[in-house]
């Protein structure tokens, strides 16, 4: 299977009622981008960096937020080295770390936070079993 097709069929996928997230996207911890939906926001280098630094180091990105795409999100609770999730008015972004990929999702109203984790980490953790 294609990274385009995780993307395009477990990401982007229907989370209940024909909803769907607003953007996902699977990328190599280098930030380098293996598929994503076309709404997707351009990311900058630095803000993979500082998301793989609080994998490494939770909750450094709490004073800052987490930045994507531009975007600043509150960082909420999440899974020390595992999961971020963000919050940023009436949607959000999950994101799940593997052992070579990071695992986005981006969500907004009327897409819950709880539909957006599952969608992003249910992938996560089936490329986490895969070795991937």
């Amino acid at each position: 299977m294609s990274w385009q097709t995780y993307v395009d069929e477990h990401l982007m996928c229907d989370v209940g009622d024909g909803r769907t997230l607003t953007a996902a996207a699977i990328t190599g911890h280098d930030g380098s981008v293996w598929a994503q939906s076309s709404s997707f926001p351009a990311f900058k280098a630095e803000e993979i960096t500082a998301i793989m630094k609080d994998f490494d180091e939770p909750g450094s990105l709490a004073p800052t937020g987490l930045h994507l795409g531009g975007s600043k999100y509150m960082v909420i609770q999440g899974e020390a080295g595992a999961v971020i999730r963000g919050k940023k008015g009436a949607g959000g972004v999950t994101v799940k770390k593997t052992n070579q990929a990071l695992i986005f999702g981006i969500y907004d109203e009327p897409v819950t936070p709880g539909q957006c984790n599952m969608v992003v980490e249910r992938l996560g953790d089936y490329l986490f079993d895969q070795g991937l």
